[in-house]
C-alpha cells in the first residue's frame, strides 16, 4: 500500500506526481473567502503579504487554545515568519506529518476548538478594512452574516522547489446584505472600487481573473474560486 493518504477533491495544475517516500510533509492551509459580486465584477483587497497583488477578503482559519494539544499529538508545526509572528498565532497553517492528515481533516470537520467560518470572515475582514486604509468601515463587520457557496479542497499538490507536499481547503461564502448595515458596507465597498484615490481596493470582472490581471494589478489565484472550483495557477509568494 501507499503511504501516502489518498486525496479524493483534488484540484490540479497537470498530473499528479508520483508518490515519493521521502514527501513526508504536508503543508496545510484552512482558510475562508468572501465573495463580494457586483453583477459581474468581484471586490478584492490588496494582499498586505503580497504588495502589488489584489485577493479575495478573508483568510487562515485560527484554533483555540484546547486544539493545541491535539495539533501538537498530530506533529502540528505552524508557520512563523519573523515580521508576522504575533498575527499568525494560531493560524492553522503549517506543516504535518502525512501520517496525520486524515485525522486532522476528521478534526477540521467537527468544527471543535477552532472558528467557524462566521468567525472567521468577521476577523479578517475587520482585519483587512484597517490595513488597505479603511478602518471606519470595520464597525460594520460585527453582525454580517454569510452564506455558504462552495468548499475547495486541493491536494495533494506538488510545490515547486520543497520536499513537501500541500493540501488546502478554501470555503468561499457570499455576504447576505440582509440588514441596513451591511447593505451600507457593501455600497461603500463597491464605490470604493470605482474610486481612484482608493489604490487598495478593486474590481475585477471573469475574463480579468482568467487572465490574471485587473488593470495593472495582478490577482492571486485564489480569486479563480469566486467563479468556479478550479484553480488557473500557482501561487504568488508571500513577502516574508
Amino acid at each position: 500500500m501507499p503511504w501516502w493518504p489518498r486525496a479524493v477533491e483534488v484540484t490540479r495544475l497537470g498530473d499528479p506526481v508520483a508518490q515519493s517516500p521521502h514527501r513526508r510533509q504536508v503543508r496545510i492551509s484552512c482558510a475562508a473567502l468572501l465573495r463580494l459580486r457586483d453583477d459581474n465584477r468581484y471586490v478584492l483587497f490588496e494582499a498586505r503579504s503580497r504588495p502589488g497583488a489584489f485577493s479575495p477578503p478573508g483568510g487562515v482559519f485560527k484554533y483555540f487554545g484546547p486544539a493545541a494539544e491535539l495539533l501538537d499529538g498530530l506533529g502540528f508545526r505552524a508557520d512563523r515568519w519573523p515580521q508576522s509572528s504575533s498575527d499568525m498565532r494560531a493560524d492553522l497553517r503549517g506543516l504535518l506529518p502525512a501520517r496525520s492528515l486524515t485525522s486532522f481533516r476528521r478534526w477540521f470537520t467537527t468544527g471543535a476548538y477552532r472558528e467557524d467560518a462566521s468567525e472567521c470572515l468577521r476577523r479578517k475582514l475587520s482585519e483587512e478594512l484597517t490595513e488597505i486604509g479603511y478602518p471606519g468601515l470595520a464597525h460594520s463587520v460585527r453582525a454580517t452574516r454569510f452564506a455558504h457557496l462552495r468548499t475547495i479542497v486541493e491536494g495533494l499538490l506538488p510545490v515547486p522547489g520543497q520536499r513537501y507536499r500541500q493540501w488546502r481547503q478554501l470555503e468561499v461564502y457570499d455576504l447576505m446584505c440582509a440588514d441596513k448595515e451591511t447593505l451600507k458596507l457593501r455600497t461603500e465597498l463597491v464605490a470604493l472600487t470605482a474610486d481612484a484615490a482608493a489604490r487598495t481596493v478593486i474590481a475585477a470582472t471573469p475574463d480579468d481573473i482568467q487572465h490574471g490581471r485587473a488593470g495593472r494589478s495582478l490577482l492571486t489565484p485564489t480569486t479563480s474560486y469566486l467563479v468556479g472550483d478550479r484553480r488557473i495557477r500557482y501561487d504568488i509568494p508571500p513577502v516574508r
